[in-house]
C-alpha cells in the first residue's frame, strides 16, 4: 500500500503544470514535419525530459537522506524561479522559433542504436551542426526542473511527517517508486501530446496552435515566478 501510494504520488508530480508545459514548448518547432515525425518528436521529448527530471529528484534525493543532510529553504525558492525562468525562455524561444524556422527538430541515430533520437536546435536548418555537436537539451531541463522539488521530497514530505522513522532501505525504495512515477505519468503524456501532434486538425491551425503553446508557456513562467 505505502509503495502504491508511492507510485500514485510520483506520478501526480509529473503531471505538474510546469513541467507538462515544459515538455509542450520543447516539442513545437518551425520546421514542417510529417505526423509521424510529430510523434516521434513528442514521445522523445517527454521520455528524456521524464528521464533528467525523475534521475535527478531521485538520486539526488536519496544521497541527501543517506547523507543526512539538509537543504534550505532557498535553494527550493530559487529552484521554482529558474522553473519560471526556463518556461518564459521556453515559450520566447517556441513563437520566435515557429515563425523564423531558426528552432527546429532532427533526428539521427546515436552509433548502433536501433532507433533514431531527437535533438532541439536554434540557427539556420541548412548549416545543422555535425553529429558530435548534438545537445540533449530535454534531459537538461528535466534535471533542472527537479531542483525545486529536492527539498521536499529529502524532508519526505510527499509521504507524510511519520515516514522519518521507517527504515532507511524502505525510503530508498519509496524514493525510487516515486521517481517511477514521474517516468510514467510524463511519458503518458508524451504519448498523449504525440497523437495530438499528429492529428490533421493541428495541421490545419498550424502557427496558431504552436503560438498558443509559446504564450501559455510565458504566462505560466512569469507566475511562477510571481508566486515563487
Amino acid at each position: 500500500m505505502i509503495l502504491a501510494t508511492a507510485l500514485f504520488l510520483g506520478f501526480l508530480h509529473g503531471l505538474g503544470a510546469d513541467h507538462l508545459m515544459a515538455i509542450a514548448a520543447l516539442t513545437v518547432d518551425g520546421t514542417v514535419m510529417t505526423r509521424s515525425a510529430r510523434r516521434s518528436r513528442a514521445l522523445g521529448i517527454a521520455v528524456r525530459f521524464a528521464t533528467g527530471h525523475a534521475l535527478v529528484l531521485g538520486l539526488g534525493t536519496a544521497l541527501i537522506v543517506l547523507a543526512g543532510w539538509t537543504i534550505p529553504a532557498v535553494v527550493e525558492r530559487d529552484g521554482e524561479l529558474l522553473g519560471g525562468v526556463l518556461l518564459v525562455a521556453m515559450g520566447l524561444l517556441t513563437i520566435g522559433g515557429i515563425f523564423s524556422g531558426r528552432v527546429y527538430g532532427h533526428t539521427h541515430v546515436h552509433g548502433r542504436e536501433p532507433e533514431p533520437h531527437w535533438h532541439l536546435h536554434v540557427g539556420h536548418p541548412e548549416r545543422h551542426p555535425g553529429t558530435a555537436s548534438h545537445s540533449h537539451l530535454p534531459t537538461i531541463i528535466g534535471a533542472a526542473f527537479a531542483i525545486s522539488s529536492l527539498r521536499a521530497l529529502a524532508m519526505l514530505t510527499p509521504f507524510g511527517a511519520g515516514m522519518g522513522a521507517a527504515p532507511l532501505p524502505l525510503l530508498m525504495l519509496l524514493i525510487g517508486v516515486f521517481a517511477v512515477g514521474i517516468l510514467l505519468s510524463m511519458s503518458l503524456f508524451g504519448v498523449a501530446l504525440a497523437r495530438i501532434l499528429s492529428a490533421h486538425a493541428l495541421e490545419r491551425v498550424g502557427q496558431a496552435a504552436g503560438t498558443l503553446v509559446g504564450v501559455s508557456s510565458i504566462v505560466l513562467g512569469a507566475a511562477w515566478i510571481l508566486t515563487a
